[in-house]
Formats: C-alpha cells, sequence, structure tokens
C-alpha cells in the first residue's frame, strides 16, 4: 500500500494557483454564484488562518478562513475546505480543519460560520444556524447554514447581514 507523507503549512501566495485549481476541481463553475463566494468576493481571507497539505511542493489540499462580520459581530467564515480527489478519504481535510479552528482559536477568535454538509462538520462541532436573524447574501438551505462557537455562547444575541469585514457601509 502507497502512503501518501501528508504534511501541513500557513498558506503562501505561491499556493494561490494551486489552491484555484482544486477548488475549479471540487467545485467546478457553479462556485462562484454561492452565498459563501459573494462574501469572500468582499475582500482577502486570512493567510495566518488558513493552510495547506502538501505533499513535498505539491498542494493537495486547502482550506480558507475569511474575517466576516455578522451584523456587528466579529466572526469568520470556513471555506473553502478541499482535497484533490486522489488525496481523499485519508484525515486530510480534518487535519486542515482542526489545524485552522485550533489557530483561529488561539488568534482569540470567537465564531466560526460556514454553509456545508452537516454530518461532515459536526464532530468539530458545528451546528445548524437556528432561532437566529443571520442573513446570508444570497439564499442558504437552512440546514446547511452552520456555526461553531470557539468561546461558550460566541453565537449569543449575534444577528444581521453576513459580509466580509473589509466591506463597510453595508
Amino acid at each position: 500500500m502507497l502512503t501518501h507523507v501528508v504534511t501541513y503549512a500557513p498558506e503562501e501566495p505561491v499556493h494561490d494557483a494551486a489552491i484555484e485549481d482544486i477548488n475549479k476541481e471540487a467545485f467546478g463553475p457553479g462556485r462562484f454564484t454561492r452565498a459563501a463566494y459573494r462574501i469572500r468576493e468582499g475582500g482577502p481571507h486570512d493567510r495566518d488562518l488558513s493552510f495547506v497539505a502538501l505533499n513535498g511542493d505539491y498542494v493537495v489540499g486547502s482550506v480558507r478562513l475569511t474575517p466576516i462580520l455578522v451584523g456587528t459581530a466579529p466572526a469568520m467564515l470556513l471555506g473553502p475546505l478541499a482535497v484533490r480527489p486522489a488525496w481523499k478519504k485519508q484525515g486530510i481535510g480534518a487535519a486542515l480543519m482542526r489545524k485552522s479552528m485550533e489557530t483561529a482559536r488561539l488568534a482569540g477568535h470567537r465564531l466560526i460560520i460556514l454553509v456545508g454538509d452537516e454530518p461532515y462538520y459536526a464532530p468539530f462541532g458545528f451546528r445548524q444556524i437556528v432561532g437566529h436573524q443571520i442573513e446570508m447574501p444570497a439564499p442558504v438551505e437552512p440546514s446547511r447554514f452552520l456555526a461553531c462557537e470557539l468561546t461558550p455562547r460566541a453565537l449569543k444575541d449575534v444577528q444581521g447581514r453576513v459580509r466580509h469585514a473589509g466591506v463597510d457601509g453595508q
């Protein structure tokens, strides 16, 4: 059995083209119409909280965290998380999740939201956002709108429209 050697590192600008290829492969052209992508258009992700999985210099997976505001409350938007098909089912996505979430928590972030499948993200602490008045910039299936409180009660009283933290006047 071939064992893939994978290391994890903070994302660097040199990884951008490979990450775009992975995201194109994983999500196709429809990714540009999704609510989360609209938020990411508002500004850059946080490279200090975004990571790549590497086999040598070859990027096999990545995860990004983007600073957002939910109303006036600061939070992070997780995604995209993607792993090249030949490298799936080896725990790479889970390792990237753990690395980015722990780094965000240590940096003082309290809340992460994402749009994704709850069965995959629930083991990391993500739950459906229910009973909150949080609005994405485009329709999102409510069962796929998830949050993880990095500190207790971080979601309490959070409400409003989700936007990139660098976008003013919205």
